[in-house]
């Protein structure tokens, strides 16, 4: 009898210590979807309701940035002790109540590189299944946290709170304050409730009112009939129970001189169909890639024509110095007879020389053109 209940016992035990180690027992609560904004938080839900009862001793939550991908931790709570890991380290935090079994994540400071799989893994008490919830996050990029207006128009900001759980928010405080040491005051605040109510003042009054849906944990507001003393900083606090989400913006209103000169920078995209911004981005490109290339040709082109025109003037100042020496070659020039007469006339006899330069080239002359020049042909050359 002793045998064939230990027989029994092992019968059982294998099958479910086989089905644990190869996570047969392994049980899928959910498979959920979020997504956020860069910069904002995110509560990733994983609640495991349990109708014995019985107590979390552990929870898992590890990442994967793709499918097949290998997962890396993001926390996990063991023996009342909760431990962020990683890069997660400063972001991430269990925002559930345990005690009813509760595991939720609450990842503040969403970044672009948290976009994957979220995967949560729930053990209970003298429980050998493990209870998971997976949650795929989609980040988008971040909302412009500074925005400029017109004086006269209205200003939106939007301030959410991204939850895959039902979680209503209880409170809503919109603050505003004129520069960085400058008090801060109420602008506007949300009371959730049956008959949920907002009430403003100060010196907003009726230009301020709530535009979000309330129901879904936004609380986006709109600033009508913006003034110029409305420039300056204004921060969305959502209360979630003893969770707290906040939002800063940085809101400048302009004056409406300015407006023709901001609108003519901010319309000139639109002028501009899609093919020609095209075009032109083109063009701007191609001319980036080709600047260098043609700034090396003209500083080359250049260089030759420099050392080709001070290598002709060195050689032609050369051939200059080797150039022999000119000659000058002087003839002279036979007087004519003196008659009898012009002795009588009592004049001296006289010979007259007449000192003419005659170029190389000369001596090549035809006996007509000496003659023309006044050489005799019979000159003599010393």
């Amino acid at each position: 009898m002793k045998s064939g209940v230990l027989c029994l016992l092992r019968l059982t035990l294998r099958p479910v210590l086989l089905g644990y180690f190869l996570g047969l027992n392994d049980l899928i609560v959910s498979s959920l979807e979020l997504t956020v904004h860069a910069g904002e938080p995110a509560l990733l839900g994983c609640v495991f309701q349990s109708v014995e009862g019985k107590c979390v001793t552990k929870v898992d939550w590890t990442f994967s940035p793709r499918e097949h991908a290998q997962a890396e931790y993001v926390l996990y709570y063991y023996a009342n002790l909760s431990v962020p890991v990683g890069r997660f380290q400063n972001r991430a935090r269990l925002a559930g109540a345990l005690s009813h079994n509760d595991g939720s994540l609450l990842l503040q400071d969403v970044q672009e590189a948290d976009q994957g799989t979220y995967t949560c893994e729930i053990r209970l008490e003298r429980e050998s299944r493990v209870f998971k919830t997976e949650v795929a996050l989609y980040v988008l990029p971040e909302e412009p946290r500074e925005l400029r207006v017109y004086v006269g128009d209205s200003a939106l900001m939007g301030c959410a709170f991204q939850s895959t759980e039902e979680k209503l928010m209880t409170k809503v405080d919109w603050t505003f304050s004129p520069g960085k040491h400058a008090k801060e005051e109420v602008m506007l605040s949300y009371h959730a409730g049956p008959a949920g109510y907002s009430q403003s003042g100060g010196r907003f009054g009726s230009r301020v009112a709530l535009a979000g849906d309330t129901a879904h944990n936004k609380a986006s507001v709109l600033l009508r009939e913006a003034r110029e003393s409305d420039t300056g900083s204004y921060t969305c606090s959502i209360h979630l129970g003893d969770l707290t989400f906040r939002k800063t913006f940085e809101l400048h209103v302009i004056q409406e001189e300015s407006r023709a000169l901001v609108t003519t920078v901010a319309r000139s995209p639109e002028v501009l169909g899609g093919n020609h911004l095209v075009i032109i981005v083109g063009i701007v490109c191609v001319t980036v890639l080709l600047l260098p290339v043609l700034i090396l040709t003209a500083r080359r082109i250049h260089g030759s024509k420099s050392s080709g025109t001070s290598t002709a003037l060195v050689k032609s100042l050369e051939d200059r110095d080797k150039a022999p020496p000119e000659k000058h070659i002087y003839s002279s020039i036979n007087t004519w007879e003196v008659t009898k007469e012009e002795e009588s006339s009592d004049r001296s006899e006289a010979t007259y020389m007449t000192m003419h330069p005659v170029w190389p080239s000369a001596l090549n002359y035809p006996p007509e053109k000496k003659w023309a020049e006044g050489v005799p042909l019979t000159g003599q050359a010393f």
